[in-house]
């Protein structure tokens, strides 16, 4: 949801997600909740961040508390670490009406905190 956001902030943005135990493919609940504002990650690929360790990066941000933990030393050039938490939505057990307000939530967070990010560190330069 992150990556989708800032690549919506700004189109010409160079964004990659990935993560420490990807899935098969984008969760259905995240792609819904998505949609549901506009923005398609359907298309989106879960990726290893092991795919990514030798590559350089301005920023390199952790968004869940368990891959703050368990994220990888990245061996490349990262001018900027950071942490941005959330609770993981794919945590959230139930049917779907009671899992939706879940993600939902989570990714009005995430909105809300990447903005700021946007705003403070990538928009003026």
């Amino acid at each position: 949801m992150a990556e989708g956001f800032l690549k919506s902030f700004d189109k010409n943005l160079e964004v990659y997600s990935a993560g420490t135990r990807p899935a098969e493919k984008v969760n259905p609940f995240a792609v819904k909740a998505m949609k549901e504002i506009g923005i398609d990650i359907s298309n989106g690929i879960s990726e290893d961040v092991d795919k990514y360790l030798s590559q350089s990066f301005d920023y390199v941000i952790t968004v869940c508390d368990n891959a703050k933990e368990t994220c990888p030393v990245f061996m490349g050039n990262v001018k900027h670490r950071l942490h941005i938490g959330f609770d993981d939505p794919a945590d959230a057990v139930g049917t779907e009406e009671e899992v939706m307000p879940v993600y939902r939530r989570v990714r009005d967070e995430i909105k809300k905190d990447f903005y700021e990010f946007y705003k403070k560190e990538l928009k003026e330069k």
